[in-house]
This record gives C-alpha cells, structure tokens and sequence, in this order.
C-alpha cells in the first residue's frame, strides 16, 4: 500500500490576511518648528550631558563649577571685607576664564556634531521634515546657549553678591548688563568657531585638537606679538593684530563700547572707529561660520 503523497496546494491558499490593530496616523503633522526645536532641546541637554552616561556629565558640569567657584569666593571676599566694588569687572572675567572657555568648546563641539558625522546619522535628520538650515541653526543655537550658561551663570553670581554687599545697584546692574552682552557676543563667536572646525572630521579627538590650537594657540600668539609692537612703541599696530584672535576680538569690542578696561599691553584698547571695524569682523566672522556650516551640511546629507 503506498503511503499518502501530500497534496499540492496552491502558493497563495495559505496566505491570510490578519488585523493585528495598526491605524493610520490622524494626529497633528508638528513639521519642521517641532523637528528644530527638538533638535535643539537634545543638543543643549547633550552639551552639559543631560541624557547621556555618567561619564559623559563630568567634564561639562566640572568646567561649568570652575567657572563659577572664583567668582563666588570674589563674592566671599566682597562682603566679609565690605568692598566698594568686586574685585572683577563683569566684562573682564570671561577675558579671564578664557582657557576654561576654550575648553569647554574645544569638548562639546565635536560631541555635537561629530558622532552625528561618524555615524553617518546627518541623513537621516534630512529624511525627516527637518532641511540643512535648520539642522545648522539648531545646531549653533544649542552650543551658543550651552556656552552663554556657562559665560553667564558666574556674571549671576558676582551680581547677587554685589547686591548682597550692598554695593551700588544702578552700577552693578549697568555693569551685569554689559558682561551679559560682552558673553553672549563670546558664545555666538566661539560656538561658530568651534562647530566650522569640529566639522571637518568625523573624528572627536581631531576636533578637540584642532578647536583648542585655533582658540588658544592663536591668543597666544596674538597676545605676544601685541607685546613686542608696544614695546617697539608701536601700540596702533598692537591694537589691529586684536583682530585675529576670537578672544582678542571680543576683548577690543568690549572696551570699545561696553566700558570694559582693555587687556592689549599698556592697557590702550582701540578707539571707537577702531572698535567698529571689531564689531563688523566679529559678526561677520559668525555669519561665515553659519555659511560655511550649511555648505558643509549641503555636502553631507547627499
């Protein structure tokens, strides 16, 4: 007796068809604002590594209390010594704590924008809603403000403490609003700055090198070169070789028109007319980095 041969079946006789409950999506279509703006939430969270590993928390929060510590004990001083003013200008401690800036940036730019480079994750931002310009912008927008909390936050301190003292209030609020325009022209340059360099590799530890060299190195350089023509008792030129340090930049736009004592050798900062040709090149240098940026991008996201 031979044995039973299965039965062919047709290929589509077992098919079927099941509703396992999936819907079309009729909810609000939130488009490119809401794509930015979360964007821009997540990259200034990242900045200070809200959201990440312990780890990736240390550096950022470390530089952030830095930052603050010196000018909390200036706060310190002021009001057990009863001073008639702080030991620092609100213009100048940023000039000051400018190696910490510089830190700061030269760590969180490449976090921004080079894992996304690495990963190869920047076209999948352009699947979405979301074009090159609004990725740069939120970008630039989130390092810029991450930078202005740290530039800003010990700028809060010194003012409570001046107010605590009991120091004059129409100076010190005078004061604290020119550190807070001084700081926040500093993060918009800065942030720029660091975003074009990291940029360019995918590799963070590159990026870090590079924004540190370009930052501090170049202040360096500008700084002593400054010092030799003033000695030479050639303080004109020393104060046109401000222009090509982003920290010296923002020093001569500060003293210029913000009241600040300048840091150039001999204390001589540039006159008005010398201070607008500092304005137009910082904020020329910014909208150049915002260009070269969406040019880069353009690129990338093909």
């Amino acid at each position: 007796m031979e044995a039973d041969q299965p039965t062919a079946t047709a290929p589509g006789a077992q098919s079927r068809i099941h509703d396992i409950g999936y819907r079309n999506y009729d909810g609000p279509r939130l488009g490119r604002s809401y794509a930015t703006r979360s964007l821009y939430s997540q990259s200034l969270r990242g900045a200070y590594g809200l959201g990440r590993s312990a780890k990736s928390k240390v550096l950022p929060m470390l530089l952030f209390a830095v930052m603050c510590v010196p000018a909390a004990i200036m706060v310190a001083v002021a009001v057990a010594t009863k001073a008639s003013e702080l030991p620092v200008d609100y213009t100048r401690y940023a000039i000051i704590m400018q190696a910490v800036i510089s830190l700061y940036v030269a760590s969180q730019a490449p976090q921004s924008v080079s894992r996304d480079l690495r990963f190869k994750t920047v076209p999948l931002y352009f699947s979405r809603p979301i074009e090159t310009a609004d990725y740069v912008r939120a970008k630039f927008a989130a390092l810029a403000s991450a930078m202005f909390l740290l530039t800003g936050a010990p700028l809060v301190v010194l003012y409570g403490g001046a107010l605590l003292a009991k120091l004059d209030f129409t100076d010190q609020t005078k004061g604290f609003a020119q550190g807070l325009v001084s700081v926040a022209l500093l993060s918009l340059l800065f942030a720029g700055l660091g975003l074009v360099i990291a940029s360019v590799t995918p590799r963070r530890g590159f990026g870090i090198a590079a924004v540190i060299a370009v930052l501090t190195i170049s202040y360096g350089a500008v700084s002593t070169l400054q010092a030799i023509a003033d000695t030479n008792g050639n303080s004109v030129s020393a104060v046109w070789m401000g222009l090509f340090s982003p920290v010296t930049l923002i020093d001569g736009v500060q003293s210029a028109f913000l009241g600040a004592s300048s840091a150039f050798p001999g204390g001589v900062g540039p006159s008005h007319a010398q201070g607008a040709v500092y304005v137009l090149v910082t904020l020329g240098l910014i909208a150049a980095a915002h260009g070269l940026l969406i040019r880069r991008y353009k690129k990338v996201g093909l």
